[in-house]
C-alpha cells in the first residue's frame, strides 16, 4: 500500500510539460522546401556534387518516390504538404491559386483548411514558428498568420540582387536567434530555372549544386544554435518536371524526394513504403507531439525512427 501511494504521489508530480516531452521525438523541427525539385534529379547526381543531401539521406531516411497530388502544380502541393489533404478535399485546383476553387472539407477561420501552422499556434500557443519564403504563393496556402514570424522576399523572377546566400542567411539568422518549435524556408529558384532552361538541364542540376550548398548553410546555423542533437531537419518539394513545364501525369512530374534526418530518425534508411505528399504534415506534427484533425489523410511513417 505504502509502494502505491508513493507511485501515485510520482506521477502527480509529474507535469503537463513533462508529458508533452513525451509526445514529442524532437524540440525542432527545421523544412527545407524546394520548389520544382525532382527525385529524377537526385538519382542523375553525383553524391560529390551534392554533399549536404547525400549526408542528410546517409544519415536519414528518405524516398525519391514521394507523389505529388494532381495537378503536379505549385499552389495545389504546397497546400497539401501544409494541410495534410488531397487536391479535392482542400479545392486548391490551380498553381497559383490563393483560395480555394470549391471550399475546403475544413476551414480555419480565415479561409483555408487548418494547416501545422494552424495546428501548433492552438496547441502549442508560445511556440516560436517561422517561415521565409520567395514566392508569395506559399504564404497563402500555409497560413502564415499563425506563424511567429514570416517573412516574404520577393527574389523569385528575379527582382531582386540579393545571391542565394544573403536570401538562405535570412533563414540562418532566424534558426539562431529564436531557435524555433517549427521553420520552413521555401526556394523557388530551381522551379524558376526549369521553366526557364528546362529540368535536368546543365543549369538546372546546377543550380540543385547551389541550393545543396545553402543546405549546409542551414545545417551549420542549427549547430551553432545549440540545437542540433534535437532537431529533424525535413527536405521536402511540391512536384518535378518534363521538358520546361509540369502539371501533367508522368513520373517525371510526380516524384519528388522527401529526406528526414535528426533526432531519433533511422539512419541509411530507404523509406518501402508509397508516400504521398499529404504525408509531409503528417510526420511534422508526430515528431513534434502535435494531434492532427480527423480528416488529415497524411501517415506519420513510424517505420523512420529507431
Amino acid at each position: 500500500m505504502k509502494k502505491l501511494c508513493y507511485l501515485l504521489m510520482i506521477l502527480c508530480c509529474i507535469s503537463v510539460t513533462d508529458l508533452d516531452a513525451a509526445k514529442k521525438k524532437a524540440k525542432h523541427v527545421v523544412m527545407i522546401g524546394i520548389d520544382g525539385w525532382a527525385a529524377k534529379a537526385v538519382r542523375e547526381a553525383a553524391p560529390e556534387d551534392i554533399p549536404n543531401i547525400t549526408y542528410l539521406m546517409q544519415h536519414g531516411s528518405w524516398t525519391l518516390s514521394k507523389r505529388s497530388v494532381m495537378p503536379s502544380a505549385s499552389a495545389i502541393n504546397w497546400a497539401s504538404m501544409f494541410n495534410g489533404l488531397p487536391t479535392e478535399m482542400h479545392g486548391f485546383d490551380k498553381w497559383n491559386s490563393t483560395k480555394g476553387t470549391i471550399p475546403s472539407t475544413a476551414d480555419n477561420g480565415r479561409g483555408i483548411p487548418p494547416t501545422i501552422y494552424t495546428l501548433i499556434r492552438e496547441q502549442y500557443p508560445n511556440a516560436e514558428t517561422g517561415i521565409v519564403y520567395d514566392w508569395d504563393g506559399v504564404g497563402a496556402v500555409c497560413d502564415k498568420e499563425s506563424a511567429s514570424f514570416e517573412k516574404y522576399i520577393n527574389t523569385y523572377h528575379g527582382n531582386t540582387d540579393m545571391t542565394l546566400e544573403q536570401y538562405t542567411e535570412n533563414g540562418a539568422v532566424y534558426i539562431k536567434e529564436k531557435k524555433p518549435f517549427f521553420f520552413t524556408l521555401y526556394y523557388g529558384i530551381l522551379d524558376n530555372t526549369g521553366h526557364n532552361k528546362g529540368w535536368y538541364t546543365p543549369e538546372y542540376m546546377q543550380v540543385q549544386k547551389d541550393l545543396d550548398r545553402n543546405i549546409g548553410i542551414i545545417i551549420q546555423a542549427i549547430k551553432d544554435a545549440g540545437i542540433y542533437d534535437d532537431t529533424v531537419i525535413i527536405l521536402s518539394s511540391d512536384h518535378g518536371g518534363k521538358g520546361k513545364g509540369h502539371g501533367k501525369f508522368s513520373l517525371e512530374e510526380l516524384e519528388t524526394p522527401f529526406i528526414v534526418c535528426g533526432r531519433k530518425v533511422k539512419q541509411g534508411y530507404e523509406i518501402p513504403l508509397h508516400m504521398m505528399q499529404y504525408d509531409t504534415p503528417a510526420v511534422i506534427a508526430d515528431i513534434l507531439g502535435v494531434k492532427i484533425p480527423a480528416d488529415w489523410r497524411g501517415h506519420a511513417f513510424k517505420q523512420i525512427y529507431k
